[in-house]
């Protein structure tokens, strides 16, 4: 299919079969998985790197996820919330220095060449370890990988590490790539990266930069029957206003990851044929966070941060940057984790008196301008929520005399500004809870992280006590104990404030009706999508 075009009005062209009966109402025979078909998917980005194995980002994994797996997945049924993978169960032994892997057998690779042990061995400690940006951390004390047959990876680890934390970084963590393909290469540039090979449902099949990704089937997958389509196009759609268009034009038949803007979902929600589906990110929590420069003379004041956090009306930026479309947040962890939330932590209600006050007794007093100090705000670009959370943060500043002078930076400018030059007072950031403190959100507060690390420490923040739990909780191998550790983690998080939690969200997905299994686990958008077909 080298032949393959695409183009706003022709998207569909050849399948529109696929969108014939949007119309029909749900009727029994139309449960039964169709066979082939293409689903057309709209993407609001290209990373330069699409192996997961690498970046572990949710921007990867929404189309690698299709062809390179996970040792397991999450699951709303499954046990601990998981699913069997590349991985058939896993388990950790008493003292918390091994855990051993049997492995899915009569698995080959794109290419032909089998799936074995060998290749989860080389992955953890050759990738995962050395290379990725969230498996540095939690393979960190990773020092080999027993292969006694080629179903059975036992890992093993130079201190105690707890199992709860292995088993909740398999689905994000443990992308496995094939040895024969990057074993004496330079790794980070193979070209593999680029155009992957996996042992996913889809083969990787081609990109055209600007307009689209394709996949087409794996007709060799292990899973029985599996995958339905016989192809899923990524179609490259960096405006969301378009992606809403789109959909009405049935050009395209899904957008995950609020593709379609907040302010639109209202009323495409009301257009025959489409469905707006809130679930299917519960692993995939997003966090507004108010990153602080604690170089910062003023900022590295309690009294500051405390003000600064009584000046933000959490609900009024629920209600009105996000729609409704998410939660006031209450420290580190997200509520909807009900492994390690905690509520028990202090509050700082919607207050601008006692922020002014708060100012004053810190010494901060208003000049003749009315202005106390001067910070510079800089709102991570990602998504338009922070950016629109910055200007609100701008204003609420302002009514308490801090003149917040806002920076707009691309990307690439806003991660060198922040966490490799410094060049920030505060910044608005989303970072993403991935199941486990240990993963995405002890990086944040934990002191001695190395510049250029992204969403991590880089406002000078240290705090003894706080090091200690993080430090403790990494190699305390009973669960309950473990959980408790980072409970007591979020409480002196939020006591001394090193950044402020606003808001947690999900993602919204956007699809015709005539798409079947949409959002049927808590990471759906970054899962394989093996079982999902297209009505016919």
């Amino acid at each position: 299919m080298s032949d393959f075009r695409i183009s706003r009005r022709g998207v569909l062209a050849g399948s529109a079969c696929l969108l014939a009966s949007t119309a029909l109402p749900g009727t029994l025979w139309a449960q039964t998985p169709v066979k082939g078909g293409r689903l057309v998917v709209a993407s609001d980005s290209e990373p330069r790197n699409l192996n997961p194995a690498i970046v572990a980002s949710n921007g990867v994994f929404f189309v690698a996820s299709k062809v390179i797996e996970p040792l397991a997945e999450a699951s709303y049924d499954g046990k601990d919330g998981l699913e069997p993978r590349l991985a058939l169960s896993w388990e950790g032994s008493d003292d918390g220095l091994t855990v051993t892997f049997k492995l899915r057998d009569n698995v080959t690779w794109h290419d032909g060449k089998p799936f074995t042990s060998a290749d989860v061995a080389f992955s953890a400690l050759q990738v995962w370890k050395p290379l990725q940006n969230l498996g540095r951390v939690v393979f960190k004390d990773l020092e080999a990988v027993d292969t006694p047959d080629d179903h059975t990876a036992v890992f093993r680890f130079s201190r105690p590490t707890p199992f709860q934390l292995i088993r909740n970084a398999l689905p994000a963590l443990t992308s496995v790539v094939a040895r024969h393909i990057y074993e004496g290469s330079d790794i980070a540039e193979n070209p593999a990266n680029t155009a992957l090979i996996g042992t996913g449902p889809f083969k990787f099949a081609e990109h055209k930069a600007g307009e689209y990704y394709r996949l087409e089937r794996n007709d060799t997958y292990w899973g029985e029957g599996e995958p339905n389509l016989d192809e899923i196009v990524y179609r490259v759609l960096p405006d969301r206003a378009a992606a809403a268009g789109a959909l009405e034009a049935e050009e395209i038949h899904l957008a995950a990851f609020s593709a379609v803007p907040l302010a639109d979902l209202a009323r495409i929600s009301k257009v025959p044929g489409i469905e707006v589906v809130t679930k299917g990110y519960e692993g995939l929590t997003y966090q507004l966070v108010v990153e602080i420069n604690h170089r910062r003379k003023e900022l590295a004041d309690l009294k500051v941060r405390q003000a600064i956090a009584h000046a933000i009306d959490k609900d009024f930026v629920v209600k009105t940057v996000f729609l409704g479309y998410a939660t006031p947040a209450t420290g580190p962890v997200p509520q909807n984790d009900k492994q390690f939330h905690t509520k028990d932590v202090p509050a700082y209600a919607f207050d601008p008196a006692r922020a002014n006050a708060l100012l004053d007794e810190a010494g901060y007093t208003r000049g003749a301008d009315g202005i106390r100090f001067k910070l510079k705000l800089l709102p991570a670009p990602y998504f338009n929520e922070t950016k629109q959370f910055g200007d609100y943060l701008r204003q609420a500043l302002a009514a308490i005399g801090i003149d917040a002078q806002l920076v707009n930076n691309d990307a690439a400018a806003h991660q060198k500004a922040v966490y490799t030059d410094h060049d920030f007072d505060l910044a608005v950031a989303p970072p993403v809870f991935r199941g486990d403190p240990a993963i995405s959100t002890t990086i944040l507060v934990q002191s001695g992280i190395p510049d250029g690390v992204p969403f991590s420490n880089q406002g000078g923040y240290k705090n003894a006590e706080i090091d200690a739990l993080i430090e403790k909780a990494s190699e305390t191998i009973d669960a309950d104990a473990r959980t408790e550790l980072y409970r007591e983690f979020q409480k002196k998080v939020v006591e001394d404030l090193p950044l402020i939690n606003v808001a947690e969200w999900s993602f919204i997905t956007v699809a015709r009706d005539t798409v079947k299994n949409v959002s049927n686990n808590p990471r759906w958008a970054v899962s394989n999508w093996a079982d999902t077909w297209v009505e016919s």
